[in-house]
């Protein structure tokens, strides 16, 4: 994919690259930084050509031939009366763990030239915590970069107590030099290649990431492509193909619970390739008509990294479903709270939401024998650490060190007030409370059919029925006809109006009447762009359509409110919301981004891009299909 600034993505198994128009990578930071990374860390962060000591012309910018595969055309600098001697078609792949990179020079005169091919190569090993363009810096005691000059390339080498990750360069042919440079890791090959009249030269490049803590193996050979089915002719095919071929791009091996390795969709590009909980579970469930083996493999994944003990620091506690896994140098010396980070109240109840909907899908009992322990635990944590018991909801307290809200908007701010002022803590969010009340009915399911314990699912029954009996009491905003967005730790309304209310349809806490309410006040004009259902309401003072929370629109919560919408019969509104993210979705090639911004429809010729999306991302990747069943069941 190419980017408005002209910046090419490749993805392929766990793997992916940022470059630029012409193939290279500079090293940049912040909103997409370029380079080559793997099990988040940039094991490339130089790769720039030179062609007769200046930068190449690029005759055709580098476009992506495939989701992984990326070609361009260079020149040196010519002009009219002298033009280039020779033309370099560049051509690069990645695959796990690795770049490839095939050049070809052709010359374009009749007598023998030398053309001089330079690469500047550099590995800074960044995690990707220190990319971001959020001001934060950690140190790095002893941390130390090695550069090596091999027979064929380079090693690169950092090493910083127990952590050791290594990006290798194989070149063939061999350069004919090695240059070092002002920076004291940078290295430069020349190479001098003759071209005989109008002949051709080669030059192959292959660069392999070695991150700390996988084994070194063999290079991988190429995953199978998933067999195809030509769409049937529409644009939600085509958005549906298009969103399975992205759910494969982002599939990474993890380990399940009992060592096996599963293939589980990672969240996203270029910050989240890796397991999320609540991304890959709702990925899963919306996939869950199509592909039910994802959803098998992602909750063996997430019950092998479940909560065992409580630690302050990454907010784990027994029966926690975790937030995201990371492998990275800052989460590893935990600098970072993220190698295993427990911050989100909604994971455990979908976790419990899949297993049981995976159940009732496949009819295929052995998953949840296998996963009793882990979601009898998961109920249990609920109850306890998740607040059921104490407050009468499932609630979250804001973390200073890693997430300030933990439902799925957890931006800073995100869940406000009327007024625009963050609620404070312990923090009650709406959707989340109908999470845990269809988790606890469908665990309930799963204890009187197949675990055969009658006593445990009544007690579930009962919990569930009182849930919605406050719910409905506490959540209620009489004057607006609507639910509120969450409760303080006063349990004070959080007023602002808020998609979150159409996720209550979906899991079914609201009585009839108000949810087809709910349903139809989403799709009025203050809430629905024409496009999607924003986030929040416009015309309410926090509302910002470019905001991550407050007034953009994402089409992962648009397809849970579809789902919702087609379980209380509201066809009308179902097709509406099918028809303006199918429309969207023609605008990207098909494919959904993460979110959009929340301008009108009829203010814009398409809709506009929110400057920050993943692209692509699990769940928006999975939305289609999750619309085509929403369609189906109304």
């Amino acid at each position: 994919m190419t980017t408005a600034a002209h910046r090419v993505q490749l993805v392929r198994d766990a793997t992916f690259a940022h470059l630029d128009a012409a193939g290279g990578i500079s090293g940049t930071r912040g909103t997409t930084p370029d380079g080559l990374f793997v099990r988040d860390a940039r094991h490339l962060s130089r790769w720039q050509l030179t062609v007769d000591d200046t930068a190449p012309v690029a005759l055709v910018p580098a476009a992506a031939e495939s989701d992984d595969t990326a070609s361009c055309v260079l020149t040196p600098r010519g002009t009219r009366d002298d033009p280039p001697a020779y033309t370099v078609f560049r051509r690069q792949t990645v695959t796990a763990g690795t770049l490839t990179e095939h050049l070809r020079l052709v010359s374009n005169r009749p007598e023998p030239v030398t053309a001089r091919i330079d690469l500047t190569v550099d590995a800074d090993f960044a995690d990707l915590f220190e990319l971001r363009a959020d001001d934060r810096t950690y140190p790095k005691p002893g941390g130390r970069h090695e550069t090596h000059t091999t027979a064929d390339g380079l090693r690169f080498d950092y090493r910083r107590a127990d952590w050791h990750s290594r990006t290798v360069l194989t070149c063939d042919p061999a350069p004919d030099a090695v240059h070092t440079t002002t920076e004291p890791t940078t290295r430069t090959l020349t190479w001098d290649l003759g071209l005989d009249s109008h002949g051709e030269a080669e030059l192959r490049l292959t660069v392999r990431a070695h991150p700390h803590g996988l084994p070194d193996r063999p290079p991988a050979t190429p995953r199978p492509q998933r067999q195809r089915t030509p769409p049937a002719g529409d644009d939600l095919a085509r958005a549906c193909e298009r969103g399975l071929d992205d759910v494969d791009l982002l599939t990474i091996p993890v380990t399940g619970i009992d060592g096996e390795e599963v293939h589980v969709p990672a969240a996203g590009i270029p910050w989240f390739l890796t397991l999320f909980g609540r991304d890959s579970l709702l990925t899963s469930y919306f996939l869950l008509p199509y592909r039910p083996e994802t959803a098998a493999a992602t909750l063996s994944a997430l019950a092998a990294v479940q909560g065992q003990r409580h630690d302050a620091f990454s907010g784990e506690q027994p029966g926690r479903i975790v937030h995201e896994t990371r492998h990275g140098e800052l989460a590893h010396f935990r600098q970072v709270p993220y190698g295993r980070y427990y911050g989100t109240v909604d994971a455990t109840p979908l976790f419990l939401v899949l297993l049981h909907a995976h159940h009732e899908t496949t009819r295929d009992s052995s998953l949840a024998v296998r996963l009793e322990s882990h979601a009898r635990r998961a109920v249990d944590w609920m109850f306890t650490d998740g607040g059921l018991e104490k407050h009468g909801y499932l609630v979250y307290t804001p973390d200073p060190g890693g997430l300030v809200n933990q439902n799925w908007k957890d931006s800073a701010g995100a869940i406000c007030f009327a007024d625009g002022t963050q609620a404070q803590g312990p923090i009650a969010v709406s959707e989340v409370q109908g999470y845990a009340y269809d988790a606890l009915l469908r665990t309930a399911e799963l204890a009187q059919e197949i675990w055969q314990d009658a006593p445990y699912a009544r007690r579930l029954r009962e919990a569930a029925q009182r849930l919605r009996d406050r719910f409905a009491a506490d959540f209620w905003m009489p004057d607006a006809d609507f639910p509120a967005l969450a409760l303080d730790g006063t349990g004070r309304q959080a007023d602002a109006l808020a998609s979150d209310a159409g996720h209550l349809l979906w899991s079914g806490i609201l009585d009839t009447q108000r949810a087809r309410r709910v349903g139809r006040r989403l799709l009025e004009p203050d809430f629905f762009s024409g496009w999607a259902i924003r986030t929040l309401a416009a015309g309410q003072r926090p509302y910002h359509p470019l905001s991550y929370h407050r007034g953009s629109a994402w089409p992962h919560d648009n397809a849970l409110i579809a789902l919702g919408l087609a379980r209380y019969g509201l066809a009308e509104q179902v097709d509406l919301v099918t028809e303006g993210l199918v429309a969207a979705a023609t605008r990207y090639g098909h494919r959904l981004p993460e979110v959009i911004a929340g301008y009108d429809r009829a203010a814009t010729t398409g809709p506009v891009p929110y400057p920050h999306a993943s692209s692509p991302q699990a769940w928006a990747a999975a939305t289609p299909l999750a619309l085509r069943t929403a369609l189906e069941q109304v």
